[in-house]
């Protein structure tokens, strides 16, 4: 995303597909239905990142900017940010608003192998789709124009990347619950050691990622007084102070 967008914070949230799983998930509990069975919850994320994409795609036009691209993001977030507001003012029992708290936060805990297994295979085809578009990002660093200019197909490369992050993160979203910052921290951490090409930088921010958040639940699991803190919980601690020093540091730059 940062490297479509050509904005140092952009993250797959700014698409709306992390907030619309979200909101697919929270239904199910809102509901009931993912008591019986916990792949429902994680299912119905799924549906809600692959509407999300339809949606943005419906939104954006065919052959609009980058600025209406994300744009139609930041309506589907609005969108999706009121649904589960709605759910929990309306939630019909306390059990509801508790599994719905809880999801948002964001966990490790309690997740089966079955719930990993229904994600993997989505999460390897959109990575895959990410990497046939490398080259793509890496000549938008020039610019829309200048990446047309080398044959790049912009429509083509915007619904491959949509797809893409619709079927990565939110499949991860499925499984883990809402889990912020990560898409914003770890390119980051990397780009200095991998250089400035994004596409060069998508197979180690996923593994960094993945070892991110490993390393922050071990780390909560491991501390005493943050024994009951959500994973999501933490990564906003961390996330948020990172953030700030990003946003000071472009001002810097600018100035």
């Amino acid at each position: 995303m940062q490297g479509y967008t050509r904005n140092p914070l952009a993250d797959p949230g700014a698409l709306g597909v992390s907030s619309m799983a979200a909101l697919g998930a929270v239904l199910t509990l809102y509901l009931g239905a993912g008591a019986a069975e916990p792949w429902v919850i994680a299912a119905a994320a799924m549906i809600g990142a692959l509407i999300a994409v339809m949606l943005l795609l419906a939104l954006s036009g065919q052959a609009s900017s980058i600025v209406t691209f994300i744009l139609a993001g930041v309506i589907l977030q609005t969108m999706a940010g009121a649904g589960v507001a709605l759910a929990l003012s309306l939630a019909p029992n306390p059990w509801a608003v508790n599994e719905i708290i809880n999801w948002l936060m964001g966990s490790l805990a309690d997740r089966s192998i079955g719930e990993v297994q229904m994600a993997l295979p989505l999460i390897a085809a959109g990575c895959v789709m990410l990497m046939f578009i490398g080259r793509g990002l890496d000549a938008l660093t020039l610019g829309e124009t200048g990446a047309r200019s080398l044959g790049v197909n912009m429509t083509a490369t915007r619904w491959i990347l949509a797809i893409g992050v619709a079927l990565t993160a939110g499949a991860s979203v499925a499984v883990t619950g809402v889990i912020g910052f990560v898409g914003l921290i770890v390119p980051h951490l990397l780009r200095p050691l991998v250089g400035a090409r994004p596409g060069g930088l998508l197979i180690p921010s996923a593994i960094g990622g993945a070892v991110l958040v490993l390393a922050a639940d071990i780390a909560v699991r491991l501390t005493p007084a943050a024994s009951e803190v959500k994973l999501g919980v933490a990564m906003a601690v961390l996330g948020g102070p990172f953030f700030f020093a990003l946003l000071l540091s472009l001002r810097r730059r600018i100035a």
